[in-house]
């Protein structure tokens, strides 16, 4: 059985499965991508002929419950992640399921107790990008108690100034991104592999353009996700967190984080990792 090829089909070919997802697999020896649908038989046409995909289908159920795949690739919206990777699951397929896992924790938790009931299969978000190439030199600095106890965390993602003229995007539209909220489940994920998870939290978030106008219909709709965020965590490692993330601070300076400890603090910011200690 390991020696199988993995048969993939992908759910929703948008930018980034086409730049990454799609490549990246097509240059693993054993993998063959199948199939793909996309949001409309055009735009699944096009991806088929980019990738020389030699399937293509109008529904997305078809795609999951035809005999020809054993693994399923989701790089929809946020809103069909639950409903594909419950299918997936129930036709007995791999599941690999682009970020952000769900549109809010019920559907998340709904797709974590899928999973568990079938342990013979592999079902994956795909992970937080940003600190993948310092986590483990992280994780063994803190091993080796280079910080000493980490008392503080702050992390900083800032936007560039707002744009209020732009339509409202899948991002913006709660409809389609549920409560997730910029980049803040990114940041919170990248921490989490770090130091753990958080026990508490309080947040205040705004939105600043208060309506936008959906490209599809023409017509303003009012826009409920924050473009700026502040969140207060107390961690299971004992340590209080800052999440700021924002859309609006322009000039606002690069994404970081940072962990602050008695002995030292270490730095992630532009994709390199500082550190310094006392004395």
């Amino acid at each position: 059985m390991k020696n199988d090829p993995i048969r993939v089909g992908i759910v929703g070919a948008g930018d980034n499965t086409r730049a990454k997802h799609i490549p990246g697999l097509q240059a693993i020896e054993g993998v063959e991508i199948i199939s793909v649908c996309n949001r409309g038989r055009k735009s699944s046409e096009r991806a088929a002929r980019q990738f020389g995909i030699p399937k293509v289908y109008d529904n997305w159920l078809e795609l999951v419950e035809a005999p020809d795949t054993n693994t399923i690739v989701i790089g929809t919206w946020p809103d069909l992640h639950a409903p594909v990777t419950r299918a997936a699951l129930e036709a007995d397929k791999h599941v690999l399921c682009e970020a952000r896992m769900a549109m809010n924790a019920k559907e998340a938790h709904e797709m974590l107790e899928a999973a568990r009931k079938r342990p013979h299969l592999i079902a994956q978000v795909v992970p937080s990008p940003f600190t993948l190439r310092v986590d483990r030199v992280v994780k063994r600095l803190l091993a080796d108690g280079y910080p000493g106890e980490v008392l503080a965390i702050d992390v900083q993602s800032r936007g560039a100034f707002p744009d209020r003229e732009a339509p409202l995007t899948w991002r913006q539209d709660f409809n389609l991104s549920g409560l997730n909220v910029l980049s803040l489940g990114i940041w919170y994920e990248a921490v989490m592999r770090w130091v753990g998870e958080a026990i508490r939290v309080m947040a205040m978030g705004k939105t600043f353009v208060k309506m936008r106008t959906d490209p599809q219909t023409g017509t303003l709709r009012a826009v409920r996700i924050p473009e700026q965020i502040d969140v207060l965590a107390e961690m299971a490692c004992g340590a209080q967190a800052h999440f700021g993330i924002s859309a609006v601070q322009g000039l606002g300076g690069t994404d970081e984080v940072t962990l602050f400890g008695s002995e030292g603090t270490l730095r992630f910011a532009e994709g390199k990792l500082y550190g310094g200690r006392k004395g």
